[in-house]
């Protein structure tokens, strides 16, 4: 017996393993999208710190469950194979006339929806993977610890969307007003 197989045993599926570590990397990749937006609406020129924090939240969510995805296939026995993280960058403060663009709110809440979305779809997959493998446990742990979880986040950001656009993307004091709320 090999030392890489002592804890895998026959409990483990080469399919799992593989769809696992691409959910690790997807978790990875959303983080820094996160952290990215983070960065902007951090900046002096932008000025909106509570959605900042709200997106560096944000952003450590998503590098928690990709350290709870790792721990759970070291767990299992796999090995975590991490890629370069590419695909992401987040800079809409000024238009192509060195213009303050007011789309950069809603922009940037419609990108995290989108990202949830896809995290989402890719989180089927895996239940998918883990039914088609006939493994229940793997299944009951991507249920319990994850699903419902996407859910309310892809509502929580749908409902930001739609303050957003009945403020009105051009009203500064209404995005200024929508920013103190993060504070609250």
């Amino acid at each position: 017996m090999t030392s890489s197989s002592i804890c895998r045993l026959s409990n483990w599926s080469d399919n799992c393993e593989k769809i696992l570590n691409e959910q690790i990397n997807l978790e990875y990749w959303a983080s820094l999208q996160y952290h990215t937006m983070f960065a902007y609406f951090d900046r002096d020129n932008i000025g909106l710190k509570n959605i900042a924090d709200f997106f560096n939240k944000s952003s450590l969510e998503e590098r928690e469950h990709a350290h709870i995805f790792v721990k759970y296939q070291n767990k299992r026995g796999g090995k975590v194979e991490l890629q370069d993280v590419k695909g992401f960058s987040f800079d809409l403060g000024l238009d192509d006339n060195n213009n303050f663009d007011h789309n950069d709110v809603l922009i940037a809440f419609e990108k995290a929806l989108e990202m949830e979305q896809i995290v989402y779809q890719k989180l089927l997959e895996v239940h998918k993977v883990g039914d088609e493998e006939n493994d229940p446990q793997f299944c009951d742990f991507i249920e319990g610890e994850f699903l419902s979880e996407q859910i309310d986040s892809i509502n929580e950001l749908s409902v930001y969307i739609s303050k957003i656009k009945r403020i009105g993307i051009g009203n500064g004091h209404g995005i200024w007003d929508f920013d103190r709320t993060f504070s609250e």
